[in-house]
């Protein structure tokens, strides 16, 4: 499996598969060939069905300028690597094509050429299931955070810490503005009014909902986040985190513990089935960061290797067939409640697991696959294209 530094990143939002992807790629393309006259750039399937509302247009121009870019939408070809397809050609002053390539946005901003993806060639974790991982840290008497630090990089702490600051600011910036979300929903923003009810009850939900709301709709509004495991999941885990430091006193060290648990569980996600909607529905997303989360919430409040299993298999089983729906392509209806709830049922999912000693009979690698199939069977429309579920229902309203 990847380092986590390839699953947290820092970026803007509102899409790390339709946003961060293709500013990536473009980005290498436009270097590979500084004289170019022009680029042209396909957008394939979901890439094109949403891509106006995800800024993927936008994104591309801004990275390729001052050069012209003409975009291509190609909705209806799917290609069957992976449902987020662009190819991006080079054009000469003459409008030949001199340079070509085909990539896809797999998910999280990670880019994959055809048969590449999940390359062993830059894997720095031999473990790829959890079961393994469990073996691996009862026999050495071991965490999770220590395989961490054993086998990634030797800053991958430090860079943790710089993705737990990236998220603080996240929530703060999400909860100090009340400036409308970009866009035709014209959606008002409900972070900071939570945060104040917060402030009058002081109950611990209504925090958790206000930060996981703030994380969220500064990612909607296209601002700095950190994919977690995606863009449109990335407020279910400061949601969580942040509430629990504020509320309960967790420090600032041991959130970087817990990114790292959250990290490995996401790693296998990503590994072993998809954290890409456009392939698996939001089952992928924001159940795969409830998963991620959960699993760090036991960790934080001393739950064992099975505790943290648990939790994460809670986390995901529970999200298992939830579509990728976004109206108007936008992530905002429904990806922002869901990241609120996400972040709460993590919590819980947490609490449920360390009252029993960590056994059970579905183990987390079998939802993972299962997670997988049912992306696999689900219909297209219900895999961020905006044809169906909510999108088309608020549509027909």
């Amino acid at each position: 499996m990847d380092s986590l530094k390839e699953l947290f990143k820092i970026g803007n939002g509102p899409s790390s598969s339709h946003t961060m992807g293709p500013q990536r790629a473009s980005e290498r393309f436009k270097n590979d060939n500084p004289d170019a006259e022009s680029f042209r750039v396909h957008l394939y399937g979901s890439l094109a069905a949403t891509g106006k509302g995800h800024l993927t247009d936008y994104i591309i121009e801004k990275t390729i300028a001052p050069k012209k870019v003409e975009i291509i939408w190609m909705e209806e070809e799917v290609k069957e690597f992976h449902p987020n397809g662009m190819m991006l050609e080079a054009l000469d002053k003459d409008g030949k094509v001199t340079a070509d390539w085909t990539v896809y946005s797999v998910g999280g901003g990670t880019l994959a050429e055809e048969g590449q993806r999940n390359s062993k060639a830059n894997s720095v974790y031999s473990l790829e299931t959890m079961d393994d991982l469990i073996k691996w840290c009862e026999e050495n008497n071991k965490t999770l955070v220590d395989y961490v630090v054993e086998n990634d990089s030797q800053d991958i702490l430090e860079y943790l810490d710089k993705i737990r600051e990236a998220m603080k600011n996240a929530v703060k910036e999400g909860l100090s503005t009340d400036e409308v979300i970009p866009g035709k929903l014209s959606l008002k923003r409900r972070a900071g009014d939570f945060y104040k009810k917060y402030q009058e009850d002081k109950e611990f939900s209504t925090l958790v909902y206000a930060y996981a709301l703030a994380a969220s709709e500064q990612n909607a509004s296209g601002n700095i986040i950190v994919t977690a495991p995606t863009c449109g999941a990335a407020g279910v885990i400061p949601g969580i985190f942040f509430a629990m430091q504020d509320h309960y006193g967790y420090d600032d060290k041991k959130l970087v513990e817990a990114l790292c648990v959250a990290g490995m569980l996401g790693n296998i996600i990503k590994t072993n089935a998809s954290i890409s909607g456009a392939e698996v529905g939001c089952q992928g997303e924001v159940g795969a960061a409830c998963s991620m989360a959960a699993g760090a919430v036991a960790y934080l409040k001393g739950g064992n290797v099975r505790h943290i299993e648990y939790a994460a298999e809670i986390g995901l089983e529970h999200h298992l067939g939830m579509t990728c729906d976004p109206v108007y392509g936008y992530v905002q209806i429904p990806c922002i409640e869901r990241n609120a709830m996400a972040a709460k049922r993590a919590y819980d999912a947490a609490d449920y697991s360390l009252l029993t000693d960590g056994h059970h009979s579905i183990t987390l690698d079998q939802v993972v696959q299962t997670m997988k199939e049912t992306g696999i069977d689900m219909m297209d429309k219900y895999k961020e294209t905006a044809k169906g579920g909510l999108a088309k229902h608020f549509f027909s309203c």
